[in-house]
C-alpha cells in the first residue's frame, strides 16, 4: 500500500471514528431537550431544532455535491488510463497494469468517500463541541 493511499485511509478511518462518537452525543441531547420541552417549545428549543434541520439539509446537498464532482474527476482519470492502457502494445500489458488500475479505483472510491463524509463530520463534530457547553434547562 502506497504511503499516501494509507494516509488517506487512516484519515477516512479517524473521520468515521469520531463521527461515530461525536453523532451519539448530539443525537442524546436534542432527544433530551425534545423530551423536556414536552408540546410547547421555547424559543431557545425552536431555535435549535430549526438550526438541525437546515444543517442536515445543507450538509446533504453538500455531501452530495462533493461527492459527485469527485466521481466525475476520478471517472475522468480512470478513463485516461483506461487509453494509455488501450493503446499500450498487448507484449507490454500485464499483470502489473491490472494493479494499477486495481489501485486507481481503490484510491478512487477512498477520495469519494472522504469527500462525502467531510461536511456531515464538520458539522457533527461541531455541534457536538457546541452542544456539550450548552445547558439542557
Amino acid at each position: 500500500m502506497t504511503a499516501r493511499r494509507a494516509r488517506s485511509s487512516r484519515s477516512l478511518s479517524a473521520k468515521t471514528a469520531e463521527l461515530a462518537f461525536a453523532v451519539p452525543q448530539v443525537v442524546a441531547h436534542r432527544l433530551l431537550r425534545m423530551a423536556n420541552a414536552g408540546p410547547h417549545l421555547s424559543a431557545r428549543d425552536r431555535k435549535e431544532f430549526a438550526r438541525m434541520i437546515a444543517e442536515k439539509n445543507s450538509a446533504f446537498g453538500e455531501s452530495w455535491n462533493a461527492m459527485a464532482l469527485q466521481a466525475l474527476q476520478s471517472h475522468r482519470a480512470f478513463a485516461a488510463t483506461l487509453a494509455r492502457a488501450a493503446w499500450t502494445p498487448p507484449s507490454t500489458r500485464g499483470n502489473p497494469a491490472a494493479h494499477a488500475l486495481a489501485a486507481q479505483l481503490h484510491d478512487a472510491a477512498l477520495a469519494v468517500l472522504g469527500k462525502g463524509l467531510a461536511p456531515v463530520h464538520r458539522r457533527a463534530v461541531a455541534n457536538a463541541k457546541r452542544l456539550a457547553r450548552t445547558r439542557l434547562r
